[in-house]
């Protein structure tokens, strides 16, 4: 996987380059407004706000795909996110994350996790992918992981070069 072949559009429709990611650590989440783990926006942002300037950031990735639980589009996911969760990482337009219309980036994901034990399909929102500085996946976190779980794993992370 090469994450930074990617382009992929903002929930404002901006083309947003993942080769302005190099050198960067990324959690990469599918998220929902309506699910019971959306109250998780709030350890995202706290990690993204903690860790932004040491080169770590969160994407977010709406998805419906999991009991219509993100019936929003654009401005209305920016807003709830905003309102809501005082979210200011960046979040894409909609994608699916499973099937075949699966996002190309979100394929690269499953394709790259390399644990025997995973299934290779996204069990739900919120599952989250970190990735190292060089771009590869580092490891692969289901849904029930709560955000700031993560934090020893991104700051070894950030310490890798």
């Amino acid at each position: 996987m090469n994450l930074y072949e990617f382009s992929v559009p903002l929930a404002d429709g901006t083309l947003f380059p993942f080769d302005q990611l190099r050198d960067k650590v990324v959690l990469i989440v599918n998220t929902a407004s309506q699910c019971g783990f959306t109250p998780q926006f709030q350890g995202l942002q706290a990690l993204y706000h903690r860790y932004c300037e040491e080169g770590f950031i969160v994407l977010g990735f709406p998805c419906d795909q999991f009991g219509h639980q993100e019936p929003l589009d654009g401005q209305g996911i920016l807003d709830f996110c905003r309102i809501t969760y005082d979210v200011t990482f960046p979040m894409f337009r909609k994608v699916d994350v499973n099937g075949a219309n699966a996002h190309p980036l979100f394929v690269a994901l499953k394709a790259a996790d390399h644990d025997p034990l995973a299934i290779k399909k996204i069990p739900w929102n919120f599952t989250k992918f970190l990735i190292g500085r060089d771009g590869k996946l580092i490891q692969r976190y289901d849904p029930t992981v709560e955000p700031m779980s993560l934090m020893h794993a991104i700051e070894h992370a950030l310490k890798r070069k």
